[in-house]
């Protein structure tokens, strides 16, 4: 599970900054602001899994668009790595 208190930021490279906005016209900065909005859920991705753990967010934009965040934790759990996002949908 995520310690929230350890986290201090985002970690963002080349390929994660242009995979959220290239797929679902989700921009960097949405991508963040579902962390600092409520109703916020996280959820393990036990599916996912692999070398790392994985987790699901499920939340809003300031502006009230709900997402559905994949991310992982980097740097000793200190960074929020997002790995996808998108506009929730029913399924």
């Amino acid at each position: 599970m995520v310690t929230w208190s350890k986290v201090a930021g985002f970690h963002w490279d080349s390929d994660n900054k242009r995979k959220p906005a290239k797929k679902e016209s989700v921009t960097q900065l949405e991508a963040e602001q579902v962390f600092f909005n409520q109703p916020l859920m996280v959820l393990d991705d036990v599916k996912h899994q692999q070398d790392e753990a994985r987790f699901h967010a499920l939340g809003k934009t300031d502006s009230a668009r709900f997402l559905h965040v994949t991310f992982t934790l980097r740097s000793a759990d200190t960074l929020i790595h997002v790995i996808s996002a998108r506009d929730i949908r029913r399924k």
